[in-house]
């Protein structure tokens, strides 16, 4: 791995900044990790980046979405959005919302989602997005209730009050909010079109002013397995000061004559797509192209199509979508030409990309423009809005989450075989909404925030060279042998092992002699594989002879590459009919599974996996 700074494909453009990072090693086996470069001033909200993107590029494209992948792109300017900005919060404060009242958004992102929010913010009016499988994809919606009961909000915003009819139903005692609904709404509450055209108000420009870099600008949930939700605070300090130190290890993102623009779909009641992605637009005038796709099976050709139309020149995605689009990129040559020509970052987050997805993009790239356009990552969480480390350099491999941004500081602990991270500085939360005890805990005695996470160093005697994710403290076990298993590496390589017939893996056998695995299916790959029609069960297909040949062997070959550990591969496998649920916290909208969820809820499934008896598991086939 080189840690000098890339240059993009025209070899005229700085793309990345050079790391350079002091480490501080402390008596007690701390290692604290801080850039050398100091965080430079950051703006004071982000209505700061609109009013100045209103004013200086009033007619420059900030959103754009579009109904039909045939249709137009509908598009609003920074100078429209900055005026409809005003008015919605004008609005709002003639509602009487206050900073202890939030506006709460159920909705899929949109133009007017976008808005919305940051006509909230624009006056000091936290907004909370809240993923839209709580309202659609709940049986019993207990999660969405336990969320409004908490925010108490001042107003509830969805775009259709007939899609969502069922989930108010539901929350209708819980709140005294006014219900708004999308302009093509036909229902009784009040449309969006009333707050766009009220007037500005001089109470709102009064507002404005007085928002502070303390002033809470989001509520941003966790997807926690237990207990009720947990609502992050997120200040206009830690979204200001995380876009600014972005913009020093991107330099390019400064560049008056180099247009940001991306196609993206993942969630805004997600940090990723929220904080990271909406902002890094937002902050730099930019253009966001809402893709209302999602990497899932029927929903990624309109992502296709959406690239096919306009080419990003900086492309998000999660592991699960990379995967969808290797295959999209090997088949449609006009698509691959325009993609690898126009894309000067390839950028994945949220779980490791699997090494052969590394390697197919980097081939592709190569094949096609004569160089591989830089794939890279970053670490964070909700409570680290996101980003805490960066890798602004291309790596040698996956897996490499960077090192610590300006003006953050990261201190490894030695834990067990691990090093727990923690960490501190202004983008990081001062707490949960209502959650006093939790807040307390969540942070040591030096004030770094516990995340939970481990990390190792890719190069002990070279901090530059960045950190590798090593999974969750809590979610690694021992085996009986006391042989530590790393769960997140483990599930990594289980996946790129199944080459395609597992969608995602939970990694079982505490306590017990040998890891073995339970098993989300990829369905489509599956029916494929049998040659199954589309009518045919999930029963038919999991038990097919040849999809069980096929999971037998991906445990061969993830036995084979692990060099035989009994902790660094698995004997056995169960594939799941039923996929993870919502209502039990098995899974995010970005297609995050919950190692510990799944385990509690499908405790049957473990059971049959260390029956010895069962026929329902498959084994490897030379354990």
């Amino acid at each position: 791995m080189s840690s000098v700074s890339v240059i993009s494909q025209n070899r005229s453009e700085l793309l990345f900044a050079e790391p350079s990072i002091l480490a501080e090693y402390r008596p007690d086996g701390a290692i604290v990790l801080r850039s050398l470069s100091p965080l430079e001033p950051f703006a004071r909200c982000a209505g700061d980046w609109l009013e100045h993107w209103g004013s200086k590029a009033p007619d420059g494209i900030f959103l754009g979405e579009r109904t039909a992948v045939d249709t137009a792109w509908n598009t609003v300017t920074y100078g429209q959005a900055l005026e409809q900005v005003r008015s919605i919060g004008s609005w709002l404060l003639t509602q009487g919302l206050t900073p202890q009242t939030p506006l709460a958004i159920l909705s899929d992102n949109s133009i007017e989602h976008a808005l919305l929010a940051l006509g909230a913010m624009h006056v000091g009016v936290p907004v909370a997005s809240i993923s839209p499988a709580y309202s659609l994809m709940s049986k019993d919606f207990e999660k969405l209730k336990a969320m409004i009961k908490l925010l108490e909000p001042g107003a509830i915003y969805v775009a259709n009050t007939r899609q969502f009819a069922a989930a108010l139903q539901a929350i209708q005692p819980l709140h005294n909010a006014r219900l708004i609904s999308g302009s093509r709404d036909v229902g009784s509450a009040i449309s969006f079109k009333d707050l766009v055209s009220a007037p500005s108000s001089a109470a709102a420009a009064e507002a404005f002013r007085a928002v502070s870099l303390d002033t809470v600008g989001k509520l941003l949930f966790t997807s926690g397995s237990t207990g009720a939700p947990k609502a992050v605070i997120n200040t206009q300090r830690m979204m200001t000061s995380s876009q600014q130190a972005k913009a020093q290890v991107w330099p390019f993102v400064n560049d008056a004559g180099s247009k940001l623009v991306i196609v993206d779909w993942l969630p805004w009641s997600h940090t990723f797509g929220g904080n990271h992605n909406f902002n890094l637009v937002l902050r730099n005038g930019g253009s966001l192209y809402i893709d209302a796709g999602k990497p899932m099976p029927g929903l990624f050709d309109t992502s296709l199509a959406n690239l096919r139309s306009i080419v990003p020149t900086v492309y998000f995605n999660v592991p699960r979508g990379f995967d969808m689009l290797v295959t999209a990129l090997r088949g449609d040559q006009e698509l691959r030409r325009r993609f690898f020509a126009g894309v000067k970052i390839i950028f994945y987050a949220g779980a490791a990309l699997p090494q052969h997805l590394w390697d197919a993009l980097s081939q592709l790239s190569v094949s096609t423009i004569g160089t591989s356009v830089p794939l890279v990552s970053a670490w964070g969480s909700t409570e680290t809005s996101p980003l805490a480390t960066d890798c602004h350099f291309q790596a040698e491999r996956s897996g490499n989450i960077g090192v610590p941004t300006p003006g953050t500081e990261l201190k490894l602990l030695p834990s067990g075989d691990k090093l727990e991270v923690r960490v501190r500085g202004p983008n990081i939360t001062p707490g949960y909404w209502k959650a006093p005890e939790l807040t307390a805990k969540a942070f040591d005695e030096e004030g770094f925030y516990l995340i939970g996470d481990a990390v190792k160093l890719a190069d002990p005697g070279r901090p530059g060279r960045g950190l590798y994710f090593d999974g969750r403290v809590a979610e690694d076990f021992k085996l009986n042998s006391g042989t530590w298993v790393n769960v997140g590496t483990l599930r990594v390589n289980a996946v790129a092992a199944f080459a395609g017939v597992a969608q995602d893996v939970v990694v079982c056998g505490q306590g017990e002699d040998e890891v073995r695995l339970l098993v989300f299916p990829n369905l489509a790959a599956c029916r494929a594989l049998a040659q199954l029609p589309d009518g045919a069960t999930c029963e038919d297909i999991l038990n097919h002879p040849g999809v069980r040949e096929a999971v037998a062997a991906g445990l061969s070959r993830l036995k084979a590459q692990s060099g035989g550990g009994s902790s660094n591969h698995a004997t056995r496998a169960l594939l799941l009919s039923e996929p993870p649920s919502v209502d039990f916290g098995e899974i995010t909208d970005k297609g995050y599974i919950n190692q510990r969820a799944v385990l509690t809820r499908r405790a049957a499934d473990v059971q049959a996996l260390n029956d010895a008896a069962s026929a329902k598991w498959i084994g490897c086939p030379f354990s």
